[in-house]
């Protein structure tokens, strides 16, 4: 006979957390918590209802029991990571806004010249392909080929 499923004391953070899921994992991971303790399924039964392989819906319902207990972090999102970024979101925002001051008047960006100016606030140097991606990302439809581009808000109604 098979012991009987742990996790009891997160049964109120996963039907919670089955509730308000955002994203496919974690509903994956309050459903590998629930449905063992609620309905009784066994492990195989669980990882077969959610789609997943027996060792990692294991490893899902420990990973999330020792996250509620606060003894690890919870895994960061894919946006979050940034391993190599030259600065946070919010300083990007900050930089293009101290940058383009004078391009919310004209409409067009030059970008090439804007280097110089990029790169003196992080401190590094930054490649081109970087100060496209930060113009993308914050505020701008970008034209790589003719190095222009063109902003689609007023640069001071960034909402970062």
């Amino acid at each position: 006979m098979a012991r009987k499923a742990s996790g009891i004391d997160q049964l109120v953070t996963a039907r919670e957390l089955l509730r308000t899921a955002k994203t496919a994992e974690e509903l994956r991971a309050a459903q590998a918590v629930l449905l063992p303790l609620e309905p009784g399924m066994s492990l195989e039964e669980t990882a077969k209802a959610i789609g997943r392989s027996i060792r990692w819906t294991c490893s899902m319902r420990t990973r999330y029991c020792r996250v509620a207990r606060c003894e690890e972090e919870a895994p960061r999102t894919k946006r979050a990571l940034r391993n190599r970024a030259i600065a946070t979101l919010e300083q990007e925002a900050q930089i293009l806004d101290e940058v383009l001051v004078g391009a919310a008047r004209g409409g067009v960006v030059v970008v090439p010249p804007l280097k110089e100016k990029i790169e003196e606030r992080p401190g590094k140097r930054v490649a081109l392909s970087t100060i496209y991606r930060m113009l993308a990302r914050l505020i701008c439809v970008v034209k790589y080929g003719v190095h222009m581009i063109k902003l689609r808000v007023d640069l001071h109604s960034i909402a970062v």
